[in-house]
């Protein structure tokens, strides 16, 4: 079985009635997970500002109304988030769910939205440092069950122990989400259980993959000891129309509002790697994944009330990879 998992921007409108049908949907359709964009508010690409959850509220509904599924953050910037606390919050999440949470993590890139709410987004540099200091913190709150200490430039610890702790010895697995070679794949190799590389094509995942298995060599460790996904939309119609309505949450973005629809699909594939047409079309798409190596697909669905998207995917797509 290949495992296909969904991915929802919250920024894109998303509000209580809607993310409770989904936690209730997701799963019954046969999805393996759920995951779920961790943001303030977008005030990027130009869009309007939309309804959007609070990640941790939004998954302790998740994980007291789901059995089975995993779910997780797709991914939460250490430049917003404490890694303290949602460490705390991370292992609470396990703990209630049966050991079902992944622990999504990114440096940051939306500087509108830091600037909105008055976080310090810095640049580059400054981001990645703290963004590998907040892996330092979190890993060893995660995983270890005595005291801990760290000295950093951004975090600190003294003699700091979680309780309680989760069934699992070593915590919720934490998974890196990016793809940059010099900064995000190393720390991939030294911090994560688990690989999310979003917005790939299969050949640039494959080399993006690569490197990172030279790197898992280079700290010690096996290439399968991390599990691969990759991130991408997808856009599954069995005609125009369909497509359009799949379409529909992507011209929230201004600069995509007015595109005529084949113009759309293909700025969404040659800017997002976006998988769009027919189910056989989508079908072989993510084979094309599959072949590559990667060991679970995560579609993100910008469409939240599009239900009947989802469904389509359930019963035209999802049967072709659960052999």
């Amino acid at each position: 079985m290949f495992p296909i998992s969904v991915s929802i921007e919250g920024w894109f409108g998303l509000n209580w009635p809607q993310w409770q049908r989904l936690v209730a949907l997701i799963p019954r359709l046969g999805f393996a997970g759920l995951f779920l964009s961790d943001h303030l508010q977008i005030s990027t690409f130009d869009a309007a500002a939309q309804d959007s959850l609070e990640l941790i509220v939004a998954l302790t509904y998740l994980a007291s109304h789901s059995e089975q599924i995993h779910f997780g953050s797709m991914v939460s910037p250490l430049s917003l988030r404490d890694p303290v606390l949602l460490a705390r919050q991370a292992m609470a999440l396990d703990n209630l769910s049966g050991g079902r949470m992944i622990v999504g993590l990114g440096a940051g890139w939306n500087e509108a939205e830091h600037t909105m709410f008055g976080y310090q987004f810095g640049d580059l540099d400054a981001r990645m440092s703290r963004f590998e200091e907040g892996l330092e913190v979190i890993t060893r709150l995660l995983q270890n069950d005595r005291p801990t200490s760290f000295d950093g430039r951004f975090f600190n610890l003294r003699e700091a122990l979680l309780l309680p702790r989760t069934e699992r010895a070593a915590g919720p697995p934490i998974m890196i989400g990016g793809t940059g070679p010099r900064r995000t794949l190393p720390l991939v190799a030294r911090y994560a259980n688990r690989w999310d590389a979003g917005f790939l094509t299969p050949e640039q995942y494959r080399e993006r993959a690569a490197q990172l298995d030279q790197l898992l060599k280079q700290a010690g460790r096996a290439p399968g000891d991390v599990t691969r996904s990759v991130t991408i939309p997808v856009f599954c119609g069995r005609n125009q129309a369909e497509l359009e309505q799949r379409t529909t949450g992507t011209r929230r973005i201004h600069a995509l509002s007015s595109l005529p629809l084949e113009q759309l699909l293909e700025q969404l594939h040659a800017g997002w790697a976006a998988i769009c047409g027919t189910p056989a079309q989508v079908v072989a798409g993510i084979q094309a994944y599959r072949d590559a190596g990667v060991d679970e697909l995560v579609i993100q669905w910008s469409g939240v009330d599009d239900t009947e998207g989802l469904e389509l995917l359930a019963s035209e797509v999802l049967p072709q990879f659960a052999g």
